[in-house]
């Protein structure tokens, strides 16, 4: 018998959440809920993936990047943790010095 394995292409998304008002722990809780919706998802079967947020309390902002088969499924995962979206881009990651 022959196994299939299926290959589905992936972005890398840059999610920002402008947040007025808010304080670091309530900006590292919006972006711990983005990541369990994502594992969350990630355990049924979707193709998407949490890289990291960074949280930028001055601004009253953080960012998540995401890597996923569609903008949709971005999409998704902030509506299931609650949390709205400013924009969504696709982003080109590139690696650090010692991953070159």
């Amino acid at each position: 018998m022959t196994r299939r394995t299926t290959t589905t292409t992936r972005q890398t998304y840059l999610v920002e959440h402008y947040r007025s008002g808010h304080n670091g722990a309530e900006l590292r809780d919006q972006a711990e809920r983005v990541r369990d919706a994502v594992v969350d998802m990630t355990r049924s079967g979707k193709a998407i993936r949490y890289l990291s947020s960074t949280i930028v309390p001055g601004d009253d902002y953080f960012q998540s990047v995401l890597e996923a088969a569609s903008k949709r499924l971005v999409r998704e995962a902030h509506s299931r943790a609650g949390i709205s979206i400013e924009r969504i881009s696709v982003a080109v990651p590139i690696g650090d010095v010692e991953g070159r």
